[in-house]
């Protein structure tokens, strides 16, 4: 059975690392192989992970529908089929699976960049059922997302068995949280369980900043502390999954996981 873990938030609190600390606990204390899904177009997952990205799904996206644009000069693609006799579902599974990044407990899918002009329902529909498809064979997945959670349905029709909302210390960060998690309700996909998640808090979280989670209708999973270690990680661009297991944010992700995941 496949747990899906899904990050939102706005941009700049930290979701990719936080993406990254989380893939680097599962594989240190969880059986069963990894997939990161990094479905931010502005996103570098694939260096939080110490990974070559040499294709993303967008890149694939766009080969395909170049494809189709010469095959209908032959009528092809109205047949449902491209140069070569491969039908769409055939091109994207082919080519979606050779653009995996491979680690030792982990690989990573890159969604890349967002449509273009044109319609792309069709092939956004072959590709989540190839994304879920390849998911299937993973014990954990891990879905690094965009802002919002608009696109979300898009790129999967998985359920999510936790969605973590991030945010940093402040009101406005807690607002758009708020939004955020609210806006999960709306979604053609289930979320079992929501929590969230304040990155960058020194000591306590301030009390003019707790009223703000007590309104909101997912509980506080924990807070994650300002981390020199991994400042410098950052700045060396050095691998986050090869942080020291002493690291005060590893530490803090490390307690929050064991507890969401201990809690089912």
């Amino acid at each position: 059975m496949t747990t899906t873990i899904a990050l939102a938030g706005k941009g700049g609190v930290g979701k990719t690392t936080l993406a990254a600390l989380i893939i680097r606990y599962l594989a240190e204390s969880q059986p069963g192989p990894i997939l990161a899904i990094d479905a931010d177009p502005s996103s570098n997952l694939n260096l939080a992970l110490g990974l070559e990205l040499d294709w993303t799904v967008g890149d694939i996206r766009e080969e395909l529908l170049e494809q189709v644009k010469q095959s209908l000069t032959v009528g092809g693609a109205a047949m449902g089929t491209l140069p070569g006799g491969r039908t769409k579902r055939e091109y994207l599974d082919y080519e979606i699976r050779n653009a995996l990044a491979e680690g030792a407990r982990f690989d990573l899918i890159a969604m890349g960049r967002s449509e273009g002009p044109g319609c792309y329902c069709a092939v956004n529909h072959n590709l989540r059922q190839v994304v879920d498809a390849i998911s299937r064979n993973y014990r954990y997945v891990v879905i690094d997302n965009e802002a919002g959670m608009e696109h979300l349905s898009r790129r999967t029709t998985r359920d999510v068995d936790h969605l973590i909302v991030v945010s940093d210390p402040t009101p406005r960060g807690l607002v758009a949280a708020q939004r955020i998690g609210a806006f999960r309700h709306e979604l053609d996909i289930a979320i079992k369980n929501a929590y969230l998640v304040i990155n960058r808090v020194t000591g306590e979280l301030p009390a003019e900043l707790q009223g703000y989670v007590a309104r909101l209708d997912f509980p506080l999973l924990g807070t994650v502390p300002p981390d020199e270690t991994l400042t410098l990680f950052e700045l060396d661009g050095r691998p986050l999954v090869d942080i020291p297991p002493t690291a005060p944010s590893y530490c803090a992700v490390a307690t929050m996981m064991a507890r969401m995941l201990g809690g089912g």
